[in-house]
């Protein structure tokens, strides 16, 4: 080979400028890297799945179809605070958004050499797993981290490879049809939003042809799982007894699609669902609410639990933020907002006994029974979402106490982080609650009686201790900053940032806690779940960033902290 460079030298250089010029006309936009070099983009190319979903028969097909609403968005309130020209603390805030991208980085790096194309890295052995389908979990929930971060090679190299996905090749009988939306198509239309490739659209919209097979059962309504047999055959059913979040939150995705690609199927497909939370929300035995169960086949919601946290959670973090994707131009998100919020206030919040009485708030679990509705007054991680959600809502709908609102659940979350030895919040915990919002005063003997006295006071337990690197705290902590421009909640933001990195950091990148209630070294879980990256630490690193990075008032984030561009 040697011999023959050297006699072909002439010939090689020839080709090499013409390759050079080639790609100088083929790839003519360019991207900055970290260090300020301008690079050309590579070329995405991309390749279809070995199926088409599209050729399948539809054994239940709609006879009309809705159409996205029509007409110029309207004009809705300002979300963010105005921070005038700079923030404040800008070089240390820029300092602690390149400690967070560098964390992302080494995990990024760790995943890609020991996970790649797998759905999440095992974080203590280094090991790989497939908990989606193994369609690559990891790397397409994390697309568009990677663009707002600054790391466009590396995008550029992860999104190659996620439109090369082939969605047909996988060990799996069917899909979670929630999961599969928020984390893969979310992930998908994101990247796509902000870079505007449009192999990552033709790649969401190949997989949005498969999950809008999931509506393809006698009422519409999705089932939990979209089992492929079951589709091909027209066997298929939606549940009797199925999380209300499912498909009660598979709008904003759906609706991004239809958007970008002028396709109203994707949008009728939720609207149908969107009429059906309509009209039964007042007739469930909590009105206002949906229960945390719902019986999608029949069309009824008999079950007595209701809840924000886990199963019902994105039904209500998406009203407001759908009647923001549609421009104000489906009036009844709001309409289903306040009631709902409404009855949230009246019935899930409540506000814990503590001996320093401090005004936070948290949401609970309400069961209706025939002697009344009985709250048990459980907190969870994954409802810490509500404050930013309330903080939306209330700029979105001008409802300014909901605002306020948001801030005391919010400042409840970040005091639970404080509240345990590791700095983290438990999964789920048990306080002594106050009869009414406004507060109550400390009572030791009760607290002696029905609380742990292993934890700090006012709790009765840590029903659920681990932490599982989830990001809802962090999300409400960086809206809340957004909307007020409350500069302490950066502060708080970075003390929560360094107690988990000391409990979690492992060899290869973070790993789920055990028991957050025990001083010491936390026993760590070979667990890494996509959304450390996709959401978690993204949140980290937007609450250190300029306000104009992904403004809320130019962009509205999916439950899985995709991006998607507010129309106007």
């Amino acid at each position: 080979m040697i011999i023959a460079r050297r006699r072909f030298r002439s010939r090689l250089l020839l080709a090499v400028a013409l390759a050079i010029a080639l790609l100088f006309y083929l790839r003519p936009t360019r991207f900055p890297d970290l260090n300020g070099t301008y690079t050309h983009k590579p070329t995405i190319l991309f390749r279809k799945s070995s199926f088409d979903w599209t050729t399948v028969e539809q054994h239940h097909p709609v006879q009309s179809v809705i159409t996205l609403p029509r007409g110029t968005p309207k004009p809705l309130p300002r979300i963010q605070h105005q921070f005038g020209q700079k923030q404040k603390n800008v070089p240390t805030s820029q300092a602690r958004a390149v400690i967070v991208r560098n964390a992302f980085l080494r995990c990024w790096n760790s995943y890609k050499e020991h996970a790649w194309l797998h759905d999440e890295l095992k974080p203590i052995t280094g090991g790989a797993k497939d908990t989606f389908g193994g369609w690559a979990a990891t790397l397409v929930d994390s697309l568009d981290t990677l663009w707002i971060m600054g790391l466009k090679s590396e995008f550029y190299e992860a999104a190659q490879a996620a439109v090369q996905l082939d969605f047909n090749h996988t060990t799996e009988s069917g899909i979670n049809v929630f999961e599969t939306t928020i984390r893969h198509l979310g992930g998908l239309l994101g990247a796509y939003d902000l870079s505007g490739e449009p192999a990552l659209l033709l790649k969401a919209r190949e997989l949005g042809d498969m999950l809008y097979m999931a509506f393809d059962t006698p009422n519409r309504m999705t089932p939990f799982w979209l089992t492929f047999e079951d589709v091909i055959a027209g066997t298929q059913m939606a549940g009797t007894h199925d999380p209300s979040a499912s498909p009660a939150s598979l709008s904003m995705e759906f609706t991004r699609l239809a958007q970008l690609t002028g396709d109203d199927r994707y949008y009728d497909a939720i609207d149908r669902v969107r009429a059906f939370l309509e009209r039964t929300q007042d007739k469930s035995l909590l009105p206002g609410m949906w229960p945390t169960m719902i019986n999608f086949r029949d069309e009824m919601v008999p079950d007595n639990s209701f809840s924000l946290g886990a199963l019902a959670d994105s039904l209500y973090e998406y009203l407001p933020k759908m009647f923001i994707l549609l421009g104000g131009l489906e009036p009844s998100y709001e309409s289903m907002y306040r009631k709902a919020m409404d009855t949230v206030v009246d019935n899930i919040l409540f506000r814990p006994m503590l001996p320093g009485k401090e005004d936070i708030l948290f949401p609970g679990t309400a069961f209706v029974r025939n002697e009344g509705v009985s709250l048990v007054p459980e907190g969870q991680h994954l409802s810490c979402f509500v404050g930013g959600m309330f903080a939306v809502g209330g700029r979105t709908f001008g409802i300014d106490e909901h605002v306020k609102i948001g801030e005391r659940i919010t400042r409840g979350c970040a005091w639970t982080y404080e509240a345990f030895p590791t700095g983290l919040m438990p999964e789920i915990f048990g306080l002594l609650e106050c009869k009414s919002l406004d507060g109550c005063e400390w009572d030791q003997d009760r607290w002696r009686e029905e609380g742990d006295q292993s934890l700090k006071e006012g709790f009765r337990n840590a029903r659920e201790p681990g932490y599982l690197l989830r990001p809802e705290a962090i999300e409400s902590i960086f809206v809340l900053y957004r909307v007020t421009g409350d500069e302490q909640l950066r502060e708080t933001a970075w003390t929560m940032f360094q107690r988990i990195m000391i409990a979690s950091e492992t060899p290869f990148g973070n790993a789920a806690i055990a028991n957050v209630t025990v001083d010491g070294t936390a026993e760590k879980e070979d667990s890494m779940e996509s959304f450390w990256m996709a959401e978690t630490l993204k949140y980290f690193y937007l609450i250190f960033s300029p306000a104009d990075v992904i403004s809320l008032d130019e962009w509205v984030l999916n439950t899985e902290a995709h991006p998607f561009r507010r129309p106007r």
